[in-house]
């Protein structure tokens, strides 16, 4: 018989519907605050600024409640902050110096599909069901229509394209081994030690290749900064918190589904704040990747 989480009814409503707010609206607005901030902060800095600063106020609440973490928490903390900040955070923050970041949440609206195929691979969950087979495929299109010819010409935006690629299937992952690797029943706990450990690492790497050498305080213009801090509040404290607490209570294939509103969100944001364009592609890549998940959810709900 397969590990059945927690079940909804256990946990206030309210708590519920907040949570799944914060991931699907509040998170899709994260893409747009992303490229501000890298705007005039070096990508890894900029990660590993808000990671840092959001984790360590976590584990301060976390210890002040009582809360010490093991060092088997550490361990799955260095794993997840591996997983999900240093690659996956990592990734989309660089890649988001050339993507636009309506079409890097489209991009990132895959994970589901990713998900529920890794979880039979791992052998971590059944085999896909035939509307999942149909989600992979579609979730498929709604990438490559991303990666059309007249974008992909310019080598800086492939490479950025394909840093985002890298970074869904890295969150993926993450999510995959989440919900087995977190041991604390405390919410601020497990999204604490993740974001310190990933914090650390961004650090490490932006040294490596020289970003804090690059980096000009004096030129990091307001708009950055107000991205910056968007970033820490909402970002990090807010929606990853939700985050880590959903997984803990929902099976990861539904938590995955913020992806349904992500890319909604974050593309109108970013036409209506930065002015990036709409165009037939992204609506038809938009379409694709909300029905690629509505077909990945609806094969894994036949799981039961």
């Amino acid at each position: 018989m397969r590990d059945q989480p927690e079940q909804p009814r256990r946990v206030p409503r309210l708590h519920v519907v907040l949570a799944f707010f914060a991931i699907y609206v509040v998170w899709g607005s994260t893409f747009l605050a992303i490229r501000f901030a890298v705007e005039s902060i070096p990508p890894l800095v900029a990660a590993g600024s808000r990671h840092l600063v959001a984790g360590a106020i976590l584990l301060a609440w976390a210890w002040s409640r009582g809360e010490q973490p093991t060092r088997a928490a550490w361990r799955n903390g260095l794993i997840l902050g591996f997983l999900f900040f240093f690659i996956s955070h990592g990734l989309l923050h660089w890649g988001e110096l050339t993507v636009p970041s309506g079409m890097a949440a489209l991009i990132i609206a895959i994970e589901p599909a990713i998900v529920a195929l890794l979880l039979p691979l791992l052998r971590l969950g059944p085999a896909p069901r035939l509307p999942t087979y149909g989600g992979l495929i579609l979730g498929a299109l709604s990438v490559i229509v991303l990666f059309r010819p007249e974008v992909t010409t310019d080598t800086a935006v492939l490479i950025g394209l394909l840093a985002v690629l890298g970074s869904a299937v890295a969150w993926a992952v993450g999510i995959v081994y989440a919900r087995r690797l977190q041991t604390s029943e405390d919410s601020a706990m497990n999204a604490a030690l993740p974001l310190i450990s990933g914090s650390v690492m961004l650090f490490i790497g932006a040294l490596v290749v020289g970003e804090f050498q690059r980096f000009d305080i004096d030129q990091v213009t307001q708009r950055s900064v107000v991205g910056l801090v968007y970033l820490i509040v909402f970002g990090s404290l807010v929606a990853f918190t939700a985050y880590s607490w959903l997984l803990k209570h929902f099976p990861p294939t539904l938590v995955a589904t913020h992806a349904y509103v992500n890319p909604i969100v974050a593309v109108l944001l970013g036409w209506l704040l930065a002015g990036e364009e709409i165009t037939v592609f992204i609506g038809l890549s938009t379409i694709l990747a909300i029905s690629a998940i509505f077909l990945v959810n609806r094969g894994s709900t036949a799981d039961g």
